[in-house]
C-alpha cells in the first residue's frame, strides 16, 4: 500500500519529549512567580539601619529584571536539551522496531529463515519480536510443507494422467484390442484421480478452517462410519468391537465424519489378512472427548508410526492391494483434528497394529 511520506515516529517522540520538558520548565518558573515573587513588595521600603545592617531591600521590579532573562535562558537551554536528549532517547527506544521492520521487509522478499532474536529482558518490544519470530518459524514450516505437498500432488496426479494416455495410445495403435478391458482400466485410473482430487480439496478446506461449527456427537459418527464400511470389513474378514459414551464436540459434521470414516477404513485395510479386529471406542473427559480406533496388524516401530500422517505416505499393503488409497487418509485425519483444535496420537500396539487417538475439545452443556 503506497502512502505519502510523513513525520517519523522518532521526530514525533523527540518533539513530545522537548515539549513536555518545556511545559515542566514553564510550570516550575510559574510556581516561582506565584509562590515567591508575587509576595515581594513592588516599591521601595524604608528600613531602620539598625534593623538591617546591609541597608538593601529588594523590590519586585528589580527581581523581575534579573529573573526574566535568566528564566528565558533556562527555557532555551531546556528546549535544546529536550530536543537533543529526546532524539537520542527516541532512537534508543525505537531501535528494536527498526530491527523488526528490517526483518519484516526481508520476509516480504521471500526470505523466511531470518529471525530477529532481540536480546535483553522481556518487555513489549521483546514480546513483539518473539511473536514475530514464532510467526516466521510457523510460516516457514507451512510454506515448506505446502511446497512438498504441491510437488507430491503434482507427481500423484501426473501418474493417472500418464497411465490414461498410455492406455489410449495402446487402444489407438491396436484396434483389435478388447475395448471393454481398456474402458475398465481407464475407469479405475479415472476413479483414482477423482479420489485424489477430492482428497486435495478436502485438505484445503480443512486447512483454511472455512467451516461452520455445530454440535456433533463422535459416537454417532463412529456408528455411521462402521455401518458404511461394514461390507468392506466382512469381505476382508474383519470384525468390529465398539464401546463408549456420548461424546459431544463442536465442529463440522462433514469433516468429522470424514475423519472417523478414514480412521475406520484405515484400520480395516491395514489389518491381518484373516480374522482381524478393529476396536472403536469413544469417551468423555472433563474438558475433552476422545475417539480411539485400534486394530490388529503387522508390528510397527514408533518411528514408522510417526510417519503415517505424512501426506502421500503409503504402507506396502496400501500400494499392492485393490484398496490402494491416495496416501492422504491419515493426513486428512491430522489436518481435520488440528482444524478442530484437537490432538492426534499414534501408538503402535505391542501385538501388532496401531492405536490412533483423537482428542477434541468437549462441547459445553447446552451448546448447539
Amino acid at each position: 500500500m503506497d502512502r505519502r511520506p510523513g513525520v517519523s515516529v522518532r521526530l514525533k517522540l523527540t518533539l513530545s519529549y522537548a515539549g513536555f520538558l518545556m511545559i515542566a520548565g514553564v510550570l516550575l518558573l510559574g510556581a516561582v512567580w506565584v509562590f515567591l515573587l508575587r509576595y515581594v513588595p513592588d516599591r521601595a521600603m524604608l528600613k531602620n539601619p539598625d534593623d538591617r545592617p546591609d541597608g538593601v531591600f529588594p523590590i519586585r521590579s528589580v527581581l523581575l529584571d534579573v529573573f526574566a532573562p535568566r528564566a528565558a535562558a533556562v527555557l532555551v537551554f531546556l528546549l535544546f536539551f529536550g530536543l537533543l536528549g529526546g532524539w537520542i532517547l527516541a532512537g534508543r527506544m525505537l531501535a528494536p522496531l527498526t530491527r523488526i521492520a528490517d526483518a519484516t521487509r526481508t520476509a516480504t522478499k521471500g526470505s523466511l529463515s531470518h529471525r530477529i532474536r532481540l536480546p535483553g529482558r522481556k518487555d513489549e518490544f521483546r514480546e513483539l519480536a518473539d511473536a514475530f519470530d514464532a510467526m516466521l518459524a510457523r510460516l516457514e514450516a507451512h510454506v515448506a510443507e505446502q511446497q512438498r505437498f504441491a510437488a507430491n500432488a503434482s507427481h500423484e496426479l501426473r501418474t493417472p494422467l500418464a497411465v490414461s494416455k498410455a492406455l489410449l495410445d495402446v487402444a489407438r495403435a491396436d484396434p483389435d484390442q478388447d475395448p471393454g478391458e481398456v474402458i475398465d482400466r481407464l475407469h479405475a485410473v479415472n476413479t483414482r484421480a477423482i479420489d485424489l482430487t477430492e482428497a486435495l480439496l478436502l485438505l484445503s478446506h480443512a486447512d483454511q478452517r472455512s467451516f461452520t461449527r455445530e454440535r456433533v456427537d463422535l459416537s454417532l459418527l463412529a456408528e455411521e462410519a462402521i455401518e458404511t464400511l461394514l461390507p468392506l470389513a466382512e469381505k476382508r474378514g474383519v470384525t468390529f468391537e465398539t464401546s463408549g459414551d456420548i461424546t459431544p464436540t463442536l465442529g463440522s459434521h462433514a469433516l468429522l465424519l470424514q475423519l472417523t470414516t478414514n480412521l475406520v477404513h484405515n484400520a480395516i485395510v491395514h489389518n491381518v489378512p484373516e480374522q482381524g479386529t478393529v476396536w472403536v471406542d469413544t469417551g468423555a473427559r472433563p474438558d475433552t472427548v476422545v475417539l480411539t480406533v485400534e486394530n490388529t496388524g503387522e508390528k510397527l516401530t514408533p518411528q514408522q508410526a510417526s510417519t503415517l500422517t505424512e501426506r502421500f505416505q503409503r504402507g506396502t499393503e496400501r500400494v499392492h492391494t485393490d484398496h490402494a488409497g491416495v496416501g492422504l487418509g491419515l493426513a486428512i485425519v491430522k489436518t481435520i483434528t488440528h482444524a478442530h483444535d484437537g490432538t492426534l496420537t499414534l501408538t503402535p500396539r505391542p501385538d501388532g497394529g496401531i492405536r490412533i487417538t483423537v482428542e477434541l475439545p468437549a462441547a459445553a452443556s447446552g451448546a448447539g
